[in-house]
């Protein structure tokens, strides 16, 4: 049972001192430089309590160099640390979470072992970090400063513990898994993955205020024209206070405010008291914007989304897909492999919408890999062979 592994409590060479001064990072670097192999990575930020995604603490850890803490807040550009690591793989956990911030840094990897994409490969169904250590070392680790504001100064002697271990485990942890893929003949599978990842970049939204939770909610031009607003007005608010958009005003008091009537500052002062009045004033202004504005300037209800007019009814193309899921779900469950592993689950819509197509022409062209598409193709070729011609 879990709760009989022994925890790990103590980073083996003690906590290391937080790297805060050019001084303090040109000794890293050379000490990382030094190193030799792999270089474990990871970020802590401030999710939910500071603005946007930065990194404000990042750990590394090298055989022959030791474990370094990074104030990367107080350093800013740490693109000085590319050099001294080479050509030698960042061993992180989940890439697609951490790799922006350390981008944003200046820090650019030229190779890549992602130690939860590996577990998810090899079909584990529990892939955090805590998880992939129980089942490959035989260790707890305690995860209770996972949430915490990170931009705290000076960082408690605990969290900084916590920092330390995150990075110490992940070396360990890549040298089984990648033996484990070896054995299950999935590491070529993850070296492709592991190489398109080093190109990966966040989602972009052209209107990001349509994520608002609870906008599909909301039916009035003239509402959702508030409640963009509202958002975007929040949004410029939280930049410039450098706190999560979310601890001025939580998207459902956005969206109750956008529905709101209200007439003046003092009406949203009423209602959302933790306001102070120059916030109530600013967002009573980007109300008021939007109540003026003319039924020509009103956004659509839904965002405008350009793509390929389909010949299929909409009643025909739900089927599609639910077709084409149900035979990708099937061959999922056979290897192993989650569904959004083994294919994004978007290029499996997408395709449904085509009337005629060679497959893996279609999924090389929308930048599947090689080893997805060998193993997609013939299942969504044999799928589309069953259904109904446009």
């Amino acid at each position: 049972m879990t709760s009989e592994l022994p925890l790990l409590d103590t980073p083996a060479n003690g906590i290391p001192e937080v790297v805060d001064t050019a001084e303090g990072f040109s000794s890293s670097v050379t000490c990382l430089a030094a190193g030799a192999g792999p270089i474990a990575v990871d970020a802590e930020r401030a999710s939910g309590i500071r603005y946007g995604q930065r990194a404000f603490l990042i750990q590394l850890r090298r055989e022959g160099a030791g474990t370094f803490l990074l104030d990367s807040e107080t350093l800013g550009d740490l693109s000085g640390l590319n050099p001294a690591l080479g050509r030698d793989e960042w061993v992180i956990h989940s890439v697609t979470q951490d790799l922006p911030c350390l981008q944003e840094r200046g820090m650019r990897p030229a190779a890549l072992f992602d130690t939860e994409l590996a577990a998810r490969l090899l079909g584990w169904e529990k892939f955090g970090l805590a998880a992939v250590a129980e089942r490959t070392l035989g260790v707890r680790l305690a995860k209770e400063h996972s949430a915490a504001d990170w931009s705290t100064r000076p960082l408690p002697q605990a969290w900084l513990n916590y920092a330390a271990l995150d990075v110490e485990v992940l070396l360990p942890i890549r040298d089984i898994l990648c033996q484990q893929l070896l054995e299950a003949g999935r590491w070529e599978f993850a070296e492709q993955e592991f190489s398109h990842l080093l190109e990966f970049e966040p989602k972009h939204f052209d209107e990001p205020w349509r994520r608002t939770h609870g906008l599909s909610k909301v039916r009035s031009r003239r509402d959702i024209a508030r409640v963009r607003e509202l958002w975007q007005a929040r949004d410029s608010m939280a930049r410039e206070a450098d706190i999560a958009p979310s601890r001025l005003l939580r998207d459902r008091d956005l969206i109750a405010l956008a529905q709101s009537g209200v007439k003046s500052s003092d009406d949203i002062m009423a209602q959302w008291r933790r306001l102070s009045r120059a916030e109530a004033a600013r967002l009573f202004r980007a109300y008021r914007k939007a109540s003026r504005l003319t039924v020509d300037e009103l956004p659509t209800r839904q965002e405008k989304v350009r793509q390929r007019r389909s010949p299929f009814s909409h009643t025909d193309l739900k089927e599609r897909v639910a077709a084409l899921k149900a035979a990708m779900g099937e061959l999922s469950e056979k290897l192993a492999i989650p569904h959004d592993v083994l294919l994004q689950p978007a290029l499996v819509k997408t395709l449904a919408a085509q009337p005629t197509v060679d497959v893996e022409h279609f999924l090389a062209e929308a930048g599947a890999r090689p080893w997805q598409i060998e193993l997609s193709g013939p299942t969504l070729t044999k799928a589309l062979d069953r259904l109904p011609r446009a």
